[in-house]
């Protein structure tokens, strides 16, 4: 939290933080930066897939959900035999 405040009031436009942390983001900074502020959340992996070396997973809806802005997802796009199947399927989780 110390750092986030740092960056936000130093003129960053966006943090990077897990999604289980995007929430209580949002909640101690909106009241002082609104919620302009970008949110990207790396880790996520739709549902139903592996977890890989990430520790703190969250499908692609729970990190919406929790705040996030922008999600990164890798691997399971990456390594998928039909990238843009992938990709599709990811959308249509988030809804």
């Amino acid at each position: 939290m110390r750092l986030a405040a740092i960056a936000l009031a130093d003129g960053c436009h966006g943090l990077v933080a897990s999604a289980l942390e995007a929430q209580q983001l949002r909640d101690e900074f909106s009241a002082i930066h609104g919620n302009d502020f970008l949110l990207v959340t790396p880790g996520v992996r739709p549902r139903g897939t592996a977890a890989g070396d990430q520790a703190r997973v969250v499908t692609p809806a729970e990190a919406f959900a929790a705040g996030a802005s922008h999600i990164v997802v890798g691997r399971p796009i990456t390594g998928a035999s039909d990238p843009a199947a992938a990709v599709r399927e990811i959308v249509s989780e988030i809804g």
